[in-house]
């Protein structure tokens, strides 16, 4: 007789379906919560910052570098072209005013100067002969008025005496009218020779004038070209140090080159480079600090260059108050520009979460210390050690400030661990 065997619930083949699909259940919870917020990390608290939002004192403030140049700087170019002759003195040297630096020659220009004195010294000899022709023809003309004059007084004697004899009937009324003629006629002579004596003194005055202005004019130009080629002759225009000379014996230097510069060791500037996204708000009496020595000085800007040159722009700027002892020209500095007033804000260490967050949040730590959240956040200014906070974070609050290269974007949560 067939007996009835009861079927078995738990085959093995039965437990091993339902624990692969538990398994797969697993799976797909863990890629779940992989992939929706909430994600957290398990993070070792010696292998981050964690900086404290304060409250204090902020002021924009930028790091430039600057480098020292003189305060009066004047270049020497060549007015005029040469060879290099000679060399007086070395680049370094401190210079008097007028001292020769180098020579020039220039046979062209000193071709011109010989024949521009050659142009003075006939023109010279010419003005002379004129004036001595000038001056025989006003003696000429002097002894013919004389003449005139003396006619005049002999026509006018005759004249006076037949006139009195023809009143007394003693002569004829045709050696009267003679006597008559020959005086208004001396008359007539003698004025004209007077106009012409005038005509010619004034003349002769015009030409002498001339002459000379054209002499005068000539020996100006003589003059500048002497110059021209005592400029051959480069000399320090001031008292200084000469630098950045440029110049060996031999070499052609053409009108306008660069020989030289000479620095007037009065006092120092600082050339400073700035990036030419601060050129809207840098401007003349803005200051920054910066450490020599052991010690801070002051600067201010007195100038700013407005051209933008490789996406930079430059300042000059002057100390205030003591200047540094043992300062050199061509020293860099490391200067922090000041680009605001101080004022009271809540300040954020600088640190590199930056970099991936761009100041848009933060992981802000618990008040318990065990965890770190995201939360959002927004920066105003910044300056070489803290960000300005605008909102999201308070006094007193603690932040994660290292880099989150390795947290990735979804990641909303931090456990903190100790050592």
């Amino acid at each position: 007789m067939d007996r009835v065997i009861p079927k078995k619930k738990w085959t093995s083949k039965r437990i091993i379906t339902i624990s692969v699909i538990a398994g797969i259940v697993l799976l797909i919870a863990v890629a779940y919560y992989s992939t929706k917020g909430g994600n957290k990390l398990d993070v070792q608290t010696e292998r981050i910052t964690i900086s404290e939002v304060t409250k204090g004192k902020f002021q924009e403030n930028i790091p430039v570098n600057g480098v020292v140049l003189p305060q009066t700087t004047i270049y020497l170019d060549a007015i005029e072209g040469g060879r290099v002759e000679e060399r007086y003195v070395d680049d370094g040297t401190m210079m008097k005013k007028d001292q020769p630096i180098l020579r020039l020659s220039n046979t062209d220009l000193e071709l011109d100067l010989v024949n521009q004195e050659t142009n003075v010294y006939n023109l010279l000899t010419q003005m002379q002969i004129s004036r001595n022709a000038s001056q025989q023809n006003t003696v000429e003309k002097l002894n013919q008025m004389t003449d005139v004059e003396s006619q005049v007084k002999e026509a006018e004697r005759i004249y006076n005496l037949d006139k009195d004899l023809y009143a007394k009937k003693a002569i004829g009324s045709q050696e009267y009218q003679k006597a008559e003629n020959d005086y208004n006629y001396y008359k007539q002579k003698e004025k004209l020779t007077q106009q012409i004596l005038s005509q010619d003194s004034a003349s002769t005055k015009q030409q002498l004038t001339q002459a000379q202005q054209s002499y005068e004019g000539s020996q100006n130009a003589l003059a500048v070209m002497r110059k021209k080629v005592g400029d051959l002759i480069v000399r320090a225009p001031v008292d200084g140090q000469l630098t950045s000379l440029d110049a060996e014996v031999g070499q052609s230097k053409n009108k306008g080159e660069r020989l030289g510069q000479v620095d007037v060791m009065s006092g120092y500037k600082v050339r400073v480079d700035i990036d030419e996204h601060y050129l809207s708000r840098v401007y003349t009496g803005l200051r920054g600090t910066f450490s020599f020595a052991d010690s801070d000085y002051v600067l201010e800007i007195k100038k700013v260059y407005t051209q933008v040159v490789n996406a930079r722009f430059q300042v000059d700027m002057e100390f205030v108050g003591k200047v540094p002892t043992g300062i050199r020209r061509g020293q860099t500095l490391q200067i922090l520009l000041a680009l605001s007033d101080e004022r009271t804000a809540l300040l954020l260490p600088r640190g590199g979460f930056f970099q991936q967050t761009g100041g848009n949040w933060i992981y802000k730590v618990s008040a318990d210390g065990s965890k770190a959240y995201k939360v959002d956040i927004q920066l105003g200014n910044q300056n070489t050690d803290y960000y300005e906070v605008l909102s999201g974070l308070q006094q007193g609050d603690k932040v994660v400030t290292s880099s989150y290269e390795n947290y990735g974007n979804d990641m909303q949560e931090l456990i903190l661990k100790g050592k």
